[in-house]
Protein backbone atom coordinates (compact mmCIF):
# COMPACT_ATOMS: atom_id res chain seq x y z
CA UNK A 1 0.00 0.00 0.00
CA UNK A 2 1.11 3.45 -1.01
CA UNK A 3 0.45 4.83 2.83
CA UNK A 4 2.88 2.35 3.96
CA UNK A 5 5.38 3.22 1.99
CA UNK A 6 5.22 6.48 2.65
CA UNK A 7 4.96 6.00 6.32
CA UNK A 8 8.42 3.86 6.28
CA UNK A 9 10.37 6.30 3.63
CA UNK A 10 8.63 9.33 6.55
CA UNK A 11 10.10 7.01 9.48
CA UNK A 12 13.90 6.87 7.49
CA UNK A 13 13.61 10.20 6.60
CA UNK A 14 12.36 11.38 10.36
CA UNK A 15 15.52 9.42 11.67
CA UNK A 16 17.88 11.68 9.89
CA UNK A 17 16.03 14.67 10.70
CA UNK A 18 16.68 13.32 14.50
CA UNK A 19 19.82 12.42 14.37
CA UNK A 20 20.60 16.64 13.05
CA UNK A 21 18.15 17.76 15.94
CA UNK A 22 19.96 16.29 18.57
CA UNK A 23 23.27 17.68 16.92
CA UNK A 24 21.58 21.54 17.36
CA UNK A 25 20.39 20.93 21.06
CA UNK A 26 22.99 19.83 22.19
CA UNK A 27 25.52 21.81 20.65
CA UNK A 28 23.01 24.92 21.87
CA UNK A 29 22.03 23.94 25.25
CA UNK A 30 26.58 23.29 26.20
CA UNK A 31 27.55 26.74 23.84
CA UNK A 32 24.48 28.77 24.13
CA UNK A 33 24.39 28.86 20.09
CA UNK A 34 22.42 27.76 17.00
CA UNK A 35 25.22 26.07 15.07
CA UNK A 36 23.67 26.33 11.20
CA UNK A 37 27.13 25.26 9.84
CA UNK A 38 25.53 21.28 11.58
CA UNK A 39 24.17 20.62 7.70
CA UNK A 40 28.18 21.47 6.23
CA UNK A 41 28.93 18.58 8.83
CA UNK A 42 26.94 16.31 7.21
CA UNK A 43 27.80 17.64 3.27
CA UNK A 44 31.87 16.90 4.81
CA UNK A 45 30.91 13.13 5.66
CA UNK A 46 28.99 12.50 2.48
CA UNK A 47 31.59 14.14 0.25
CA UNK A 48 34.45 12.42 2.18
CA UNK A 49 32.66 8.89 1.87
CA UNK A 50 32.06 8.90 -1.76
CA UNK A 51 35.55 10.15 -2.33
CA UNK A 52 37.55 7.54 -0.78
CA UNK A 53 35.62 5.03 -2.17
CA UNK A 54 36.21 6.55 -5.87
CA UNK A 55 39.63 6.24 -5.05
CA UNK A 56 39.37 2.34 -4.01
CA UNK A 57 38.83 2.68 -0.34
CA UNK A 58 36.48 -0.36 0.88
CA UNK A 59 32.88 1.26 1.60
CA UNK A 60 32.82 0.74 5.44
CA UNK A 61 36.39 1.91 5.75
CA UNK A 62 35.67 4.82 3.77
CA UNK A 63 32.49 5.64 6.34
CA UNK A 64 34.34 5.34 9.30
CA UNK A 65 37.34 7.39 7.74
CA UNK A 66 34.35 10.38 7.03
CA UNK A 67 33.24 10.05 10.02
CA UNK A 68 36.21 10.84 12.13
CA UNK A 69 36.70 13.40 9.22
CA UNK A 70 33.66 15.03 10.29
CA UNK A 71 34.06 14.61 13.72
CA UNK A 72 37.80 16.30 13.64
CA UNK A 73 36.18 19.40 11.36
CA UNK A 74 33.45 20.25 14.33
CA UNK A 75 36.36 20.21 16.89
CA UNK A 76 38.50 22.31 15.00
CA UNK A 77 35.10 24.75 14.39
CA UNK A 78 34.45 24.85 18.34
CA UNK A 79 38.02 25.64 18.53
CA UNK A 80 39.30 28.32 16.39
CA UNK A 81 36.13 29.34 15.30
CA UNK A 82 33.83 29.75 18.42
CA UNK A 83 35.53 29.15 21.39
CA UNK A 84 37.67 32.79 20.81
CA UNK A 85 34.19 34.34 20.78
CA UNK A 86 32.69 32.95 23.64
CA UNK A 87 31.88 35.93 25.33
CA UNK A 88 30.23 37.65 22.55
CA UNK A 89 26.59 37.96 22.20
CA UNK A 90 24.03 35.07 20.91
CA UNK A 91 23.59 36.99 17.60
CA UNK A 92 27.42 37.19 16.84
CA UNK A 93 28.07 33.37 17.45
CA UNK A 94 24.88 32.95 15.36
CA UNK A 95 26.58 34.74 12.42
CA UNK A 96 29.70 33.22 13.32
CA UNK A 97 28.48 29.49 12.54
CA UNK A 98 26.44 30.88 9.44
CA UNK A 99 30.06 32.26 8.03
CA UNK A 100 32.18 28.90 9.16
CA UNK A 101 29.05 27.25 6.79
CA UNK A 102 29.67 29.52 4.41
CA UNK A 103 33.64 28.52 4.07
CA UNK A 104 33.24 25.28 4.58
CA UNK A 105 31.17 24.57 1.13
CA UNK A 106 33.72 26.89 -0.69
CA UNK A 107 36.12 24.75 0.71
CA UNK A 108 34.31 21.65 -0.67
CA UNK A 109 33.38 23.42 -3.81
CA UNK A 110 37.42 23.62 -4.43
CA UNK A 111 38.46 20.29 -3.38
CA UNK A 112 35.75 17.73 -4.67
CA UNK A 113 34.17 20.09 -7.69
CA UNK A 114 30.83 20.74 -8.08
CA UNK A 115 30.01 17.36 -9.86
CA UNK A 116 27.78 15.19 -7.44
CA UNK A 117 29.81 12.14 -5.86
CA UNK A 118 28.45 8.67 -5.75
CA UNK A 119 28.21 6.46 -2.84
CA UNK A 120 27.38 2.84 -3.35
CA UNK A 121 24.37 1.54 -1.18
CA UNK A 122 25.11 -0.40 2.58
CA UNK A 123 22.29 -2.52 1.72
CA UNK A 124 22.04 -3.03 -2.00
CA UNK A 125 19.68 -5.20 -3.89
CA UNK A 126 16.21 -4.79 -5.14
CA UNK A 127 13.65 -3.30 -2.90
CA UNK A 128 11.86 -5.41 -0.31
CA UNK A 129 8.13 -5.88 -0.50
CA UNK A 130 6.65 -5.42 3.05
CA UNK A 131 2.68 -4.97 2.98
CA UNK A 132 2.46 -4.67 -0.76
CA UNK A 133 5.13 -1.31 -0.68
CA UNK A 134 8.12 -1.86 -2.25
CA UNK A 135 11.02 -0.31 0.17
CA UNK A 136 14.24 0.07 -1.05
CA UNK A 137 17.00 -1.35 0.87
CA UNK A 138 19.06 1.52 1.86
CA UNK A 139 16.04 2.71 3.86
CA UNK A 140 16.31 -0.23 6.16
CA UNK A 141 19.70 0.81 6.64
CA UNK A 142 18.99 4.48 7.62
CA UNK A 143 16.32 3.29 10.36
CA UNK A 144 18.89 0.65 11.21
CA UNK A 145 21.83 3.13 12.06
CA UNK A 146 19.38 5.62 12.97
CA UNK A 147 18.13 3.30 16.00
CA UNK A 148 21.98 1.77 16.94
CA UNK A 149 22.78 5.74 17.22
CA UNK A 150 20.01 6.48 19.07
CA UNK A 151 20.91 3.24 21.76
CA UNK A 152 24.36 4.86 21.75
CA UNK A 153 23.51 7.68 22.74
CA UNK A 154 20.81 6.78 25.52
CA UNK A 155 24.23 4.70 27.06
CA UNK A 156 26.51 7.47 26.43
CA UNK A 157 24.21 9.97 28.30
CA UNK A 158 22.44 7.76 30.96
CA UNK A 159 25.53 4.76 31.73
CA UNK A 160 28.63 6.95 31.11
CA UNK A 161 30.29 9.67 33.65
CA UNK A 162 31.36 11.97 30.37
CA UNK A 163 27.88 11.68 29.26
CA UNK A 164 26.39 12.15 32.80
CA UNK A 165 28.95 15.90 32.46
CA UNK A 166 27.83 16.45 29.61
CA UNK A 167 24.01 15.97 30.41
CA UNK A 168 24.34 18.65 33.60
CA UNK A 169 26.36 21.16 31.39
CA UNK A 170 23.39 21.08 28.96
CA UNK A 171 21.16 21.44 31.75
CA UNK A 172 22.81 24.22 33.57
CA UNK A 173 26.19 25.13 33.11
CA UNK A 174 26.96 27.25 35.70
CA UNK A 175 25.64 24.20 38.27
CA UNK A 176 28.05 22.55 36.69
CA UNK A 177 31.23 24.42 37.16
CA UNK A 178 30.63 24.21 40.17
CA UNK A 179 30.74 20.87 40.40
CA UNK A 180 34.07 20.61 38.76
CA UNK A 181 32.73 20.20 35.37
CA UNK A 182 34.49 22.46 32.71
CA UNK A 183 32.18 24.46 30.32
CA UNK A 184 35.56 24.54 28.20
CA UNK A 185 36.08 20.90 27.68
CA UNK A 186 31.98 20.04 27.17
CA UNK A 187 31.69 22.74 25.01
CA UNK A 188 34.15 21.21 22.49
CA UNK A 189 32.72 17.89 23.12
CA UNK A 190 29.02 18.72 22.49
CA UNK A 191 30.72 20.32 18.63
CA UNK A 192 32.18 16.97 18.40
CA UNK A 193 29.12 14.80 19.54
CA UNK A 194 27.16 17.08 17.01
CA UNK A 195 29.49 16.49 14.01
CA UNK A 196 29.61 12.66 14.57
CA UNK A 197 26.26 12.14 14.19
CA UNK A 198 25.81 14.88 11.29
CA UNK A 199 28.60 12.14 9.71
CA UNK A 200 27.20 9.49 10.34
CA UNK A 201 23.92 11.53 8.43
CA UNK A 202 25.78 12.08 5.57
CA UNK A 203 27.29 8.33 4.80
CA UNK A 204 23.56 7.13 5.37
CA UNK A 205 21.80 9.89 2.90
CA UNK A 206 24.68 9.72 0.24
CA UNK A 207 23.85 6.76 -1.63
CA UNK A 208 20.37 8.06 -1.69
CA UNK A 209 20.70 11.94 -2.54
CA UNK A 210 24.29 11.42 -4.10
CA UNK A 211 27.03 14.09 -2.67
CA UNK A 212 27.34 17.54 -3.46
CA UNK A 213 29.24 20.49 -1.46
CA UNK A 214 25.58 22.06 -0.72
CA UNK A 215 24.21 18.76 0.24
CA UNK A 216 24.24 20.35 3.46
CA UNK A 217 22.46 23.31 3.82
CA UNK A 218 18.68 22.17 2.69
CA UNK A 219 18.54 19.09 5.32
CA UNK A 220 20.30 21.30 7.93
CA UNK A 221 17.98 23.92 8.14
CA UNK A 222 15.13 20.86 8.24
CA UNK A 223 17.27 19.39 11.51
CA UNK A 224 16.76 22.93 12.90
CA UNK A 225 13.27 22.91 12.61
CA UNK A 226 13.00 19.31 13.73
CA UNK A 227 15.02 20.92 16.89
CA UNK A 228 12.47 23.55 17.33
CA UNK A 229 9.78 21.11 16.76
CA UNK A 230 10.73 19.45 19.87
CA UNK A 231 11.44 22.58 22.18
CA UNK A 232 15.39 23.00 21.45
CA UNK A 233 16.79 21.74 25.00
CA UNK A 234 15.20 18.21 25.07
CA UNK A 235 16.78 15.65 22.83
CA UNK A 236 13.67 13.25 23.48
CA UNK A 237 11.79 16.56 22.36
CA UNK A 238 14.71 17.09 19.26
CA UNK A 239 13.99 12.73 17.92
CA UNK A 240 10.39 13.05 18.42
CA UNK A 241 10.45 16.21 16.25
CA UNK A 242 12.64 15.08 13.64
CA UNK A 243 10.22 11.55 13.29
CA UNK A 244 6.93 13.96 13.04
CA UNK A 245 8.55 16.57 9.85
CA UNK A 246 9.81 13.07 8.29
CA UNK A 247 6.33 11.31 8.30
CA UNK A 248 4.22 14.72 7.65
CA UNK A 249 6.88 15.37 4.98
CA UNK A 250 6.49 12.21 3.38
CA UNK A 251 2.61 11.96 3.38
CA UNK A 252 2.74 15.36 2.24
CA UNK A 253 4.76 14.91 -1.03
CA UNK A 254 2.98 11.50 -1.71
CA UNK A 255 -0.24 12.58 -1.19
CA UNK A 256 -0.24 16.07 -2.32
CA UNK A 257 2.87 16.91 -4.32
CA UNK A 258 6.69 16.51 -4.16
CA UNK A 259 7.03 19.81 -4.94
CA UNK A 260 5.88 20.77 -1.50
CA UNK A 261 8.47 18.85 0.14
CA UNK A 262 10.28 21.41 1.09
CA UNK A 263 7.87 24.10 1.82
CA UNK A 264 6.17 21.28 4.60
CA UNK A 265 9.25 21.90 6.78
CA UNK A 266 9.05 25.72 7.12
CA UNK A 267 5.21 25.66 6.88
CA UNK A 268 5.83 23.59 10.33
CA UNK A 269 8.17 26.12 11.52
CA UNK A 270 6.08 28.94 11.10
CA UNK A 271 3.14 27.70 12.59
CA UNK A 272 5.06 26.32 15.76
CA UNK A 273 6.82 29.73 16.26
CA UNK A 274 3.59 31.16 16.28
CA UNK A 275 1.32 29.35 18.17
CA UNK A 276 3.55 26.36 19.96
CA UNK A 277 7.01 28.75 21.08
CA UNK A 278 8.36 26.01 23.27
CA UNK A 279 7.79 23.02 20.78
CA UNK A 280 5.21 20.18 20.97
CA UNK A 281 7.38 18.61 23.95
CA UNK A 282 7.08 20.09 26.58
CA UNK A 283 10.01 19.28 29.29
CA UNK A 284 11.39 19.97 33.01
CA UNK A 285 14.95 20.45 31.66
CA UNK A 286 17.01 22.85 33.66
CA UNK A 287 17.73 26.00 32.17
CA UNK A 288 21.08 26.56 30.51
CA UNK A 289 22.57 29.63 31.58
Amino acid sequence: MEIVQLLLSGLAVGGIYALIAVGFVTIYNVNGVINFAQGEFVMVGGVTAAAMVSGGAPLWAAAIVAVIVATVVGALVQRLALQPARFNSEVVLIIITIGVSTVLRGMALMIFGSSPKVLPPFLAGEPVSFLNAAIPRQDFFVIGITVITMLALYIFFEKTMLGSALRASMMNREVSRLMGISPKWMGLLSFMLGACLAGIVGIAVTPISLATYDMGLMIGLKGFVAAVLGGLISIPGAVVGGIILGVLESLGAGLISSGYKDAIAFFILLIVLVFMPQGLIKTKSGKRV
